[in-house]
Formats: structure tokens, sequence, C-alpha cells
């Protein structure tokens, strides 16, 4: 079967930046529902596209492919005060809107004397990234599965 809209792909996958240095060995395969339904990154999902089950893919992706620019504005220095005694460079934490919904992930990556500083871009932003995989699986979607737009079942993270 080939990866078209509303089949669930399986891709055994490997990141490295642009050196070959490893970024995600991939441990585990990504299952995603195919078709535009934001489950991998499109430029990945077109390259993929039509593809047989054992197809290679190496799949270079600019930023603006994957995690974005850096955004120097998202790296703040805020005042020690604010934080918890026991914090930690490489902790992360949510920053809450002012209208109290969910905010952007931060990522505390200086801490000096009375200032901590924070960036709330992704680890990876501003990176290319190499992503190779091979296909393991393809599958028709349920129709569930479809209705909801993410997959069920083993390996899905289904919260409904």
């Amino acid at each position: 079967m080939k990866i078209a809209k509303n089949t669930v792909v399986t891709l055994n996958y490997r990141v490295t930046d642009s050196d070959g240095n490893a970024v995600d060995e991939g441990e585990q395969p990504i299952v995603y529902l195919h078709g535009g339904y934001d489950g991998i990154f499109p430029r990945i999902e077109e390259a993929l596209h039509d593809q047989d089950v054992g197809a290679v893919l190496e799949i270079k992706l600019q930023p603006e492919d994957a995690f974005g620019d850096y955004d120097a504005e998202l790296v703040a220095v805020e005042p020690r005060s604010l934080f918890p005694d026991n914090i930690e460079v490489g902790m992360q934490f949510e920053r809450a809107t002012e209208d109290g919904d969910d905010g952007e992930l931060y990522m505390i990556t200086d801490i000096a004397d009375d200032k901590v500083v924070v960036d709330g871009n992704h680890p990876l932003a501003g990176m290319a990234l190499i992503f190779s995989c091979t296909v393991a699986e393809v599958r028709q979607a349920t129709d569930d599965e479809i209705g909801h737009g993410h997959i069920h079942g083993p390996g899905s993270h289904h919260h409904h």
C-alpha cells in the first residue's frame, strides 16, 4: 500500500544536524496519520507521499521546515527572585499568558547571581536537520482516526 491521504504511516528514523551529529536516534518509531493532520513536518509528509513500505528517504530540513528560526526576542533576563530556590540550567517551565491561557515553554539557560536567563526558542530552532527514515508500515486509517485527526492504538497518544 502506498502512502496517501488517510493512511497511518510507521517510520523508523534518525535525525542528525548538518554536520552528521545525532540529534534524535529514533529509538521509537514515528507513527502518524498522513494527509495534512500536522502529525509530522509538512516537508517530510510531502516527501513521503506516494512512497511504498521499504522506501528509504533522506530529507534535508531548513529551520523554516522544522523548528523555525532562532528568535532573539524569546530570550529574557529575569530577576532571580521570581523563581524557586531549586532551579537549575536546563529546567523548563511554561510561562502563563496574561489571560491565564497556557503559554510558551521556556528553558533556563543561565543562572548568575540575581538574574536568570530564559529562552523560549525550541532547542533545535535555527538548525538545519537531516531526517533519514525507512517506511516500516502503511495501513488504512480507521474512520475514528480520520474523524479525530490522529491515530489510535499502540504508539498513539489518545486523550479525549
